[in-house]
């Protein structure tokens, strides 16, 4: 009879500990908030320029362009939603392209193989 017990199997929080510590996950933190931050930043500037703009320079943002109720604030209000839109849009676009493939491989390597439609596998 041996004495040597095999060494317990790493455990899940382990495995997470050193896919944090990992190259990989560092790349994959830094591409994300390549995006996100100045996404953020850009998009905070833009609504506070329509919000300062609306508040302080109402005689420019009541500035007839297209008949008598098409304003530059409304066009203003309009872009926001357009803005939204786009960057959720590029944000899926750089997901797809940067963040995805790394974050896969990733949940691969540590046994978190995920179907197609997001349930575990």
């Amino acid at each position: 009879m041996s004495t040597d017990t095999p060494a317990p199997a790493a455990s899940q929080s382990d495995k997470y500990l050193a896919v944090q510590r990992s190259d990989e996950f560092a790349g994959l933190r830094r591409s994300l908030r390549g995006f996100v931050f100045p996404m953020t930043v850009a998009f905070f500037l833009w609504y506070a320029l329509y919000v300062i703009l609306s508040a302080y320079a109402r005689d420019f943002m009541g500035t007839k362009l297209f008949g008598s109720n098409i304003n530059v604030a409304l066009v203003f209000g309009l872009l926001q939603f357009v803005s939204t839109f786009l960057i959720a849009w590029l944000y899926s676009r750089y997901a797809d392209r940067k963040i995805d493939p790394i974050a896969d491989r990733i949940r691969a390597e540590i046994g978190e193989v995920t179907r197609e439609d997001g349930s575990r596998g």
